[in-house]
């Protein structure tokens, strides 16, 4: 089945016309309403590449990207909070764990929405959360400086690091509880809608039960940074959502430009041997970035003063393209971007 004809991607463009446009400015205002999760949990969309045996898709990588890039173009926020969920379900699926059984069902079929907390692993060997044995099970101390989704998600997927160098992945529920404690929601320049807190970790205890992936850090690290070296198609679906506010003669030579960035940065996400071509995946990305940078510079030249109430479409399009640069950033990436910018 094409992409383009999938049917997940046709309730993806339906959510996005009939709830999330509409809403979008107003939950950059005041946040990622609960009704805006249960519709996406309704959707089928959480179990987009969830295994069939458990109640997901199973569809190709092509169909998350798509549908992806409409909610992202349509509201940002809410599809940061959903695409959280991917992980844990992709992390549940590789394994043989029991916390595979007890929750990639649920997870594969919306009934419940996790989030993650290990973007604090790519800091090693600085180690921001540790794990040790205890009473049978596993405790977690430390600071998660990031955690997207508090309030809306059901699980987290919690990552720390042990004593031996392991990283370990345990799914926990997303509430204050003891050894766990939220800060209060994050005031940022784009995306608060999200939700995004700090986690404190005193003692936090799980059972070993709840362990969903154990390994060492050099064998997980590698396929992280072969995640992070690809262009998010938030990017693309931003920068089409930009380029949507343009009269079709100014658009028409950045649309074309766009589809060519897309479908090469595609290609190589698809290659099996992308892991060979660093530099040029690093180098396309920066283009995306530069590409969206252009898509919504455009954007809010175009609506002119308009751009400036936070009621503009362009002026969140905006934001969300500076808060895109920094999501997922590594070291590698960061300094790959910057040099690009200074035009090595």
């Amino acid at each position: 089945m094409r992409t383009a004809a999938h049917p997940l991607v046709d309730r993806a463009r339906r959510l996005a016309a009939d709830l999330l446009l509409p809403e979008a400015e107003r939950v950059d205002q005041e946040g990622v309403p609960a009704s805006h999760i249960e519709a996406v949990k309704r959707s089928g969309l959480l179990g987009v590449t969830a295994p069939v045996a458990y109640g997901g898709s199973g569809a190709p990588p092509d169909v998350l990207r798509r549908t992806a890039e409409i909610l992202a173009g349509a509201c940002c926020s809410t599809w940061f909070v959903q695409t959280q969920h991917h992980t844990p379900v992709q992390t549940l699926a590789q394994g043989e764990l029991p916390v595979r059984e007890r929750l990639l069902g649920p997870l594969s079929r919306g009934e419940l929405l996790s989030g993650v907390a290990y973007a604090h692993l790519r800091s090693y060997p600085r180690v921001p959360v540790r794990v040790r044995r205890e009473r049978g099970g596993r405790r977690f101390d430390g600071t998660v400086p990031w955690y997207t989704g508090w309030g809306l998600n059901d699980v987290m997927l919690l990552a720390g690091v042990t004593d031996t160098g392991e990283v370990l992945f345990a799914c926990a529920e997303a509430r204050d509880q003891p050894g766990l404690r939220a800060s209060e929601p994050m005031r940022l320049a784009a995306l608060t809608a999200a939700r995004t807190v700090s986690l404190e970790l005193d003692g936090l205890w799980l059972p070993e039960e709840a362990v969903a992936l154990s390994m060492p850090y050099e064998r997980w690290a590698p396929a992280d940074r072969a995640r992070t070296l690809n262009t998010s198609p938030a990017v693309f679906g931003v920068a089409q959502a930009a380029l949507s506010l343009l009269d079709t003669e100014t658009a028409a030579p950045l649309v074309s430009r766009l589809a060519g960035l897309r479908h090469r940065a595609y290609a190589l996400a698809d290659d099996p041997a992308s892991r060979e071509r660093v530099a040029e995946r690093l180098a396309v990305r920066a283009e995306a970035y530069e590409m969206l940078r252009t898509a919504t510079t455009a954007a809010v030249v175009a609506g002119g003063g308009r751009s400036m109430s936070l009621t503009s479409r362009a002026q969140r399009l905006a934001r969300e393209a500076l808060f895109l640069l920094v999501q997922g950033q590594t070291t590698e990436t960061r300094t790959a971007h910057l040099r690009a910018l200074g035009g090595a």
